[in-house]
């Protein structure tokens, strides 16, 4: 199986940025990139040499480099528009410290809003729900947050919400964005 088939982790891609010389995290990058799917459908090359620009290469380094990072692409494409809704943010996880774990969030939110602040004019948003509006602007507050936390079970819990809470903006905008993908039932549909 290709590496652009397996499923990618915060871990893998956090490995390739490391070939390429990068010490940041790759959370800021999938905020970017699920944005980027939402509202632009940013095509397989426009992902790699977003990635790249980011990392300071001119390419991947290698062939397997080049792979994970398309494969990252499409699985987030994948959970995206998946009807079972499924789509995570790719954070650091359970490996981390929930203060790292923290601002693996707060750097996937910045770049979440980066790409709506880029992309995202007053007349579209002006045709969004009230939910996804409310969403966005959460998640505003979001990208502020204190991420100096303790390891604690009530931190961990609140992170698990704002977690649920920018996975669940991301899905919103995303369908939206892209109505009919996925199929999900409407629940506010009046029954006859």
């Amino acid at each position: 199986m290709s590496l652009i088939d397996e499923r990618q982790d915060f871990s893998d891609v956090a490995d390739v940025f490391l070939l390429h010389g990068s010490m940041q995290s790759p959370a800021f990058l999938d905020g970017r990139l699920c944005a980027l799917l939402a509202l632009r459908d940013v095509n397989a090359e426009a992902w790699l040499d977003e990635v790249c620009q980011s990392l300071g290469v001119e390419q991947p380094r290698d062939q397997a480099s080049a792979e994970r990072l398309l494969g990252w692409r499409r699985q987030t494409v994948e959970a995206l528009s998946a009807s079972d809704l499924d789509y995570t943010p790719l954070l650091p996880d359970e490996l981390f410290s929930l203060g790292e774990q923290a601002q693996g969030l707060k750097e996937w939110t910045l770049g979440f809003i980066e790409v709506i602040d880029e992309v995202a004019d007053n007349e579209l948003r002006e045709r969004w729900s009230q939910a996804l509006r409310e969403a966005i602007d959460d998640l505003e507050a979001l990208g502020r947050i204190d991420t100096d936390i303790d390891d604690s079970p009530e931190n961990e819990n609140d992170l698990f919400a704002l977690t649920e809470h920018a996975r669940m903006a991301a899905m919103l905008l995303y369908t939206e964005q892209h109505p009919g993908m996925p199929q999900v039932e409407q629940t506010d549909a009046p029954v006859h």
